[in-house]
């Protein structure tokens, strides 16, 4: 985790007070570290972050011990107040109700964190409207990687100054904006600031109402940014009409890992729209096109690229009114993602009885972890197809069949997969039309 490193005294003090303020720091130190499903940031400084003197001119140093330890415990008593814990270099003040007075009490604490990477202060709607007093001071935690502003009522005021301040957080990797509808119209207030070169690997903008302005704004900005892994456009409806220039833009980002595209409004010629962006896009390793419900029959003749995302583990399509000719089309290429985990077709009801081929080759992705597959009416034929396939699925953890009704009576195709899979964790059979002997089964 934290990795320790030699301490330096400050010009003009003396040894006695720094192991003074040391055996302080020490004691009131506390460490963690979080992760994210493709993104890890590690802590390598140590937990004594808080500075003798703030980083601006305009800020009056600490000048003794006294008041050090003062501002110590001003922050110590904050947190404490919030029910939560100091962390190295982190202030995850995510959900804990702010008020005005507490964002007034956490700006005036931010001149003593220059060494602050993590900042988290979404689900807090006294936020809103009070973010220029943040944004005035990031110049004071010009090292911040990580900005956390979700569902925080933002303003057009705010956004706005946030986008005049990023330039002061260079080494920003993950910003996450999610649910402030105030964002939608004024993407490109906010992100202006990002040049060629930017460190940026997370942005997360879901449920933001974006505008198809927004959008192509976006996928003229991608290019830019060269470091970005994790890209999440979700509950977007209105972006799908600057799909193009969203596609054209992704040509440029090769080290792209997660693509969410959840309910933004694609229709039929968006399958061909992304489909000439995945050759480009060879590290991807999750595609969410779920909740797309005019995608349907758009797999038909623009599949094809799918193929070439090797490193793929996560396809989610579910909800996305899959057609017959869809699901012959994506057989020939699901059973060559070697590397994929989790697949989730389910609310597909038109494939239930066209989904036998496909639902037999599963047995070529050893690395299958969850299969959901509910709702998707399936048929005795193609329920028989999957039974038989399952056995081959050694990696199972999840399987999710619930809502096709075929299920009840015929539970003892699955038997042998119970009997011999050591990975199964979850078996969802809700309203499956169960009888008793498939009970027994289970028992």
């Amino acid at each position: 985790m934290s990795q320790t490193r030699k301490k330096t005294s400050s010009e003009g003090e003396t040894k006695p007070q720094t192991s003074s303020v040391n055996k302080f720091l020490r004691g009131s130190k506390a460490e963690s570290r979080k992760e994210n499903n493709d993104l890890k940031t590690t802590d390598s400084q140590p937990t004594n972050w808080i500075q003798k003197t703030a980083p601006s001119e305009t800020a009056k140093p600490l000048s003794s011990e006294m008041e050090l330890r003062s501002s110590m415990e001003k922050y110590e008593q904050f947190l404490q107040k919030l029910g939560k814990k100091a962390v190295n270099k982190c202030l995850d003040l995510n959900n804990c109700g702010l008020t005005t007075a507490d964002m007034k009490e956490m700006v005036a604490l931010l001149p003593f964190l220059p060494d602050l990477e993590e900042l988290d202060i979404s689900w807090n709607d006294f936020v809103g409207g009070t973010l220029h007093s943040i944004t005035q001071q990031m110049h004071l935690v010009s090292k911040l990687k990580i900005l956390r502003l979700g569902s925080c009522r933002l303003t057009t005021d705010d956004v706005q100054a946030l986008g005049e301040a990023l330039e002061m957080i260079p080494e920003l990797v993950e910003l996450n904006l999610s649910w402030n509808s105030k964002v939608g119209g004024n993407l490109p207030l906010i992100l202006q600031k990002f040049q060629k070169g930017s460190k940026i690997q997370m942005l997360k903008l879901v449920d933001c109402t974006l505008t198809s302005e927004d959008g192509t704004f976006l996928g003229q900005l991608l290019p830019m940014l060269q470091s970005l892994e994790v890209l999440d456009l979700s509950i977007n409806r209105d972006i799908g009409g600057s799909l193009n220039s969203i596609a054209q833009g992704l040509k440029s980002t090769s080290n792209l890992k997660v693509l969410k595209l959840h309910s933004c409004g694609l229709s039929q010629k968006s399958v061909k729209i992304l489909d000439a962006a995945f050759r480009y896009l060879a590290e991807l390793r999750k595609l969410d096109l779920s909740c797309n419900k005019d995608l349907g029959g758009g797999f038909e003749d623009s599949s094809a690229q799918l193929v070439m995302l090797k490193h793929l583990q996560v396809l989610d399509l579910h909800q996305c009114s899959l057609t017959a000719d869809d699901v012959m089309s994506l057989t020939q290429v699901i059973p060559l993602l070697s590397n994929l985990q989790e697949l989730d077709l389910s609310a597909n009801k038109k494939m239930g009885n066209s989904s036998e081929n496909l639902l037999s080759r599963l047995r070529f992705l050893p690395a299958l972890k969850s299969l959901v597959i509910n709702n998707c009416a399936l048929e005795s034929e193609t329920f028989t197809a999957l039974a038989e396939t399952s056995v081959h699925l050694s990696a199972l953890e999840v399987f999710n069949l619930s809502w096709n009704k075929c299920v009840g009576g015929n539970l003892k195709l699955l038997l042998e997969t119970l009997k011999l899979s050591m990975s199964l964790r979850v078996l969802r059979l809700s309203s499956c039309s169960l009888v008793t002997e498939d009970v027994v089964l289970l028992e």
